[in-house]
């Protein structure tokens, strides 16, 4: 790793990176998709333990058998988990990834 002195003191590669456009815009893209599905993951899980804490009656409520509204309200959590993960593969895939290898490319003495 190759360190640079800036006016100020020691820079390294990353510093240098990290104060690029490019960066920039590839910690906004990922931020514009992992901020807003953190909240709503959070509010459905929230939601789910308000619930079972405070509305036992409806959480209780039979639906098909032994199964209940509680039972389906939390195996709909693994499978908001499963899909969260597969939107951000996605997203990161058209979005993140190239950006990112080019940004490693520079930061490895690649190229700009």
């Amino acid at each position: 790793m190759t360190v640079d002195k800036d006016a100020g003191g020691v820079q390294t590669p990353y510093e240098r990176v990290q104060r690029t456009p490019e960066f920039q815009e590839l910690r906004r893209r990922f931020r514009a998709f992992a901020f807003p599905a953190t909240v709503a993951f959070l509010a459905w899980y929230l939601l789910y333990v308000v619930l079972s804490g405070w509305a036992r009656g409806f959480m209780g409520t039979q639906v098909v058998g032994f199964i209940n509204v509680a039972l389906i309200f939390g195996l709909l959590q693994f499978v908001s988990t499963f899909l969260i993960a597969w939107l951000y593969s996605r997203h990161a895939e058209r979005k993140l990834d190239s950006m990112a290898a080019d940004l490693a490319a520079q930061v490895e003495g690649g190229h700009k």
